[in-house]
């Protein structure tokens, strides 16, 4: 790496929470003082806060992103003999939480040019034994869920979104958490909206569901009589210290992803020939969670990336019907096989500026494609 330069991270962790560390230093304190270290007022607070972000009428808070998806599902019915659609292109905890459910995960390919789920490909996948459709809003842009909600209510579907790196996202007049029957989300630290571990939500304005989602989280446990266990439940709850973290970044959360949706638009004019970024579609408006590209040369881009001390990554090098796990559930999605050799992450951060996006597209120009 050049002396010249100051390494630049893929995410800068560091410096987002170096901007806010007085604030992050009064959670700790607070929480150290009332000793509500599980259900304390701050997770109240901000499962409050965070429904109305997401234009929903309740959140949970949950254990992690996967959790999330799985109590959906579980508090829906959705289990043993019921298959879900999920597009081949996603994390693997998208297809895990289904698994975990006692469903069968129905891979199908993605629209080539967001790599979403592709609603076309969704209905021909629809079976009698098809219960739910999870659209992933993948890389901080929304599926299209005008499509894929009417193709659910036509057959008489769940629709669930999977919005762990959607936070903030809309498609439309639509946001991330309001689109689906309820919404899933992560705030890995990695994510839009992050803690300091693990942790997730599950969003929506069924109260039903909010109730039984609540119960089966929490033991079982009555949401009146925390001493009558009416179901055979689980452990899965958002800590107190994870909710004031994440209740400090909320307020935050739209300038940050107006900074990504920024630096992304840089990256727009200034990548070389070689780089084409997925398209966004013209009704989304992503929260640009990541920076993906399309390359022929994506070795020798990222052992140049690497030599000048530039982060990188790869979402996702193989598709989840490829996995060892899910090779008993077959599939044919050609879209999302092809992207996956050709697809690479570049850095994204609100803290990322035009001076290292000229950087980063400079090296990217010194490689042969």
């Amino acid at each position: 790496m050049n002396g010249n330069h100051r390494p630049i991270p893929f995410l800068d962790l560091a410096g987002i929470h170096d901007a806010i560390a007085d604030d992050l230093d009064l959670v700790w304190h607070s929480v150290r003082k009332h000793g509500y270290y599980t259900g304390g007022p701050e997770v109240d607070d901000f499962e409050t806060a965070f429904a109305t972000y997401c234009e929903a009428s309740h959140c949970i808070g949950v254990g992690n992103g996967t959790d999330a998806l799985e109590l959906i599902l579980t508090g829906l019915g959705i289990g043993r003999g019921d298959e879900v659609i999920v597009p081949a292109n996603t994390f693997v905890a998208t297809a895990e939480a289904v698994c975990a459910a006692g469903a069968r995960p129905s891979f199908v390919d993605v629209n080539a040019a967001t790599l979403l789920l592709d609603p076309a490909a969704a209905a021909a996948a629809i079976t009698r034994a098809t219960a739910a459709i999870i659209g992933v809003h993948l890389y901080g842009q929304m599926a299209d869920v005008d499509a894929l909600v009417a193709l659910a209510r036509r057959h008489g579907l769940a629709f669930i979104e999977d919005a762990a790196q959607a936070h903030g996202a809309r498609f439309g007049s639509t946001r991330a958490g309001s689109a689906g029957i309820a919404a899933a989300f992560s705030f890995y630290p990695g994510k839009n909206l992050g803690a300091f571990g693990d942790g997730g939500s599950v969003v929506t304005s069924d109260p039903q569901l909010a109730e039984r989602v609540r119960t089966i989280a929490n033991h079982g446990r009555a949401v009146t009589d925390r001493h009558r266990h009416e179901l055979a439940g689980r452990n899965s709850r958002l800590d107190t210290l994870q909710a004031g973290v994440l209740a400090t970044k909320l307020p935050l959360l739209d300038e940050s992803n107006a900074r990504r949706a920024a630096a992304m638009a840089c990256y727009r004019t200034l990548l070389p020939d070689g780089y084409e970024p997925l398209a966004e579609h013209p009704y989304a408006e992503s929260v640009h969670h990541l920076a993906v590209v399309r390359t022929g040369a994506r070795d020798r881009a990222t052992a140049a990336l690497t030599g000048a001390g530039i982060g990188w990554g790869i979402h996702y090098p193989v598709p989840c019907h490829q996995q060892p796990a899910f090779e008993r559930f077959p599939a044919q999605a050609p879209v999302a096989e092809q992207a996956a050799g050709h697809i690479l992450s570049l850095p994204m951060s609100p803290t990322l500026g035009e001076g290292d996006i000229a950087r980063i597209c400079a090296v990217l120009r010194g490689v042969r494609t």
